[in-house]
């Protein structure tokens, strides 16, 4: 959520700013600080109100106290009035504060300046591509088959169980599912990140302070009787953690990863570019949050890319990193890089990592703030990665990894599977 200050000072330059998300901000904004307006004015009244009828009590006590019973009951008459008026003032309040609070969830993050302007994917710059595309025989299959000639995944059975988009993993496909969720855990942790065991569902104060609510409400799935939202990644129980809090500079960087199933609903989700492991409704993600001092978070940006290089570097797979533009950008980034693997049966990239810098967006929705050195409360910075989803990944190695006849796990997976192939 933006800063109304940052509102109020910098009008043109956000309409500006956003025109890189195709959006014309320029009607919302004047809501909101006409709102705004409305909303001091009525601040400014019902100060003046409540003061004089403070006034008044204090006179009225006075006037008891002397003796004047009289004139002490006709200034009560008019404190009865100015107490409802004050009432009325309050309801007035909180009514338009509730509404520019709602505008303000509408507008979305401010691209950082490196962001490129575009409409679609298709748009996104490419910045970075490693690693080579392994020749596969005429024979090679997609992964979906190869699960099911291997016996290793089962995509009818999550539909007997639950429906579609919920596989059921078996044997080596299980096993190697785990080896990747330690794999990944230990690497986050050997690079300083803190492991975190966190709910799976979350309340609606977590939604809205990490952006989810209200704007993927319609893919996220709702406890209803509970009012609980099941989680579609661990960014938002863990970056919860803080929320409402304010710490001290030297608490930074704070840095947490986790492991969670993630539930999406993906309304809409149809076709053969979604099948198998491509596009699921449950699935595993191991994810890293970086909560950091403003002066800092790029360059933890940069650290965080750079990690998610190096995994994919030791698992051998041909990836390439693209900087999305602004109409590809999600709601609540300032700036985010997605990692994609290339699917050599598939003949085509699957995205398997976004690492974001969300600046105060997010901070500013958690009330999540730290003391300066002279003493003075600002807003943290707040970052996220996938380190990484795992279907896809897997997918990946399924596919890259096939012969004729098997299966090969990648070496650094061995260890973690106990065996190195799948036949």
């Amino acid at each position: 959520m933006l800063q109304l200050q940052t509102i109020r000072e910098n009008k043109e330059q956000i309409i500006a700013a956003l025109k890189k998300r195709n959006i014309d901000a320029a009607p919302i904004l004047s809501k909101v600080i006409e709102l705004d307006e409305k909303r001091r004015s009525i601040q400014t009244e019902l100060d003046s109100t409540l003061a004089e009828s403070n006034k008044l009590s204090k006179e009225i006590g006075i006037l008891f106290k002397s003796g004047k019973a009289q004139e002490a009951n006709a200034l009560k008459e008019k404190t009865a009035g100015l107490k409802e008026t004050s009432k009325q003032l309050g309801d007035d309040l909180n009514a338009t504060a509730e509404a520019l609070q709602e505008q303000l969830y509408l507008i979305p993050n401010i691209p950082h300046e490196s962001v490129p302007a575009g409409n679609s994917e298709e748009d996104n710059e490419e910045v970075f591509l490693e690693g080579d595309v392994p020749t596969l025989t005429e024979n090679a299959l997609p992964h979906w088959e190869l699960a099911k000639k291997y016996d290793i995944i089962d995509f009818e059975l999550g539909v007997k169980i639950t429906g579609a988009g919920f596989p059921v993993y078996k044997g080596k496909g299980a096993r190697l599912q785990r080896a990747l969720i330690s794999y990944f855990l230990d690497k986050n942790t050997e690079a300083g990140y803190t492991e975190m065991q966190v709910p799976h569902m979350v309340n609606e104060a977590s939604g809205y302070g990490t952006g989810q609510l209200p704007d993927k409400e319609g893919q996220m799935y709702h406890v209803q009787a509970d009012d609980l939202y099941l989680i579609p990644t661990a960014e938002v129980p863990v970056t919860n953690l803080h929320r409402d809090d304010i710490l001290a500079e030297s608490d930074f960087p704070i840095k947490y990863t986790g492991y969670t199933p993630c539930f999406r609903r993906e309304a809409g989700s149809y076709g053969a570019h979604v099948r198998g492991l491509n596009r699921l409704h449950q699935f595993d993600k191991v994810e890293i949050v970086r909560l950091e001092h403003p002066n800092n978070s790029y360059q933890a940006l940069d650290e965080m890319v750079e990690h998610v290089k190096n995994i994919l570097r030791e698992l051998k797979l041909p990836y390439r990193i693209l900087r999305l533009c602004g109409g590809d950008l999600g709601f609540t980034s300032a700036l985010t890089y997605d990692f994609e693997v290339f699917s050599t049966a598939q003949d085509r990239w699957l995205e398997i990592s976004s690492v974001s810098n969300f600046e105060t967006f997010q901070a500013n929705r958690l009330k999540l703030r730290f003391k300066d050195e002279n003493g003075k409360s600002q807003l943290a910075h707040t970052l996220n990665g996938s380190s990484l989803a795992l279907p896809r990944v897997l997918a990946g190695i399924l596919e890259n990894y096939q012969t004729d006849n098997s299966i090969k796990i990648p070496e650094v997976l061995v260890p973690y599977c106990g065996f190195d192939t799948i036949d």
